[in-house]
């Protein structure tokens, strides 16, 4: 079987939650390849001018679109539109939350989850889900460690 080789790439802005009433915005990639088919890449441009990037699975931002998820130094949840103060939700968004802990701190961010689907129906045809195993070079990735 041939490996497909590509990555889908997406520039968004993620909200960056600071407090119930404030959130800044950051400037974000998430980067799939079909030479890494089990991981999703999210970089964050910061102010620092050293962009940061967190790795994890794909199958946990999946499952994270549908249902709160994950563990640890990843979770992921998605809300639906909540209504205003006139009691509709029209206008409003519905977003997926990713909470990312390390050493360094926490952070809650707010992506729009209908361009996080769209994004991961782009890497699904990529690499369909339960493919992965075909995606991977392992003769490849052995004879380049052994080199």
């Amino acid at each position: 079987m041939e490996r497909p080789t590509g990555v889908v790439e997406h520039e968004l802005e993620l909200n960056l939650v600071l407090s119930p009433e404030h959130s800044v915005p950051v400037p974000a990639r998430l980067s799939y390849g079909s030479h890494d088919p089990y991981a999703v890449h999210i970089t964050f441009h910061l102010d620092t001018g050293s962009p940061v990037t967190w790795v994890f699975a794909r199958e946990l931002l999946v499952e994270g679109t549908f249902r709160p998820c994950g563990q640890g130094d990843v979770r992921i949840w998605p809300t639906a539109p909540q209504p205003s103060a006139g009691g509709t939700a029209k206008g409003r968004r519905s977003v997926l939350c990713l909470a990312l802990s390390s050493p360094a701190g926490d952070a809650l961010l707010e992506a729009p989850l209908p361009v996080v689907a769209a994004w991961l129906e782009r890497a699904h045809r990529l690499v369909p889900p339960g493919s992965e195993m075909a995606a991977l070079d392992m003769d490849g990735s052995l004879a380049d460690l052994l080199a």
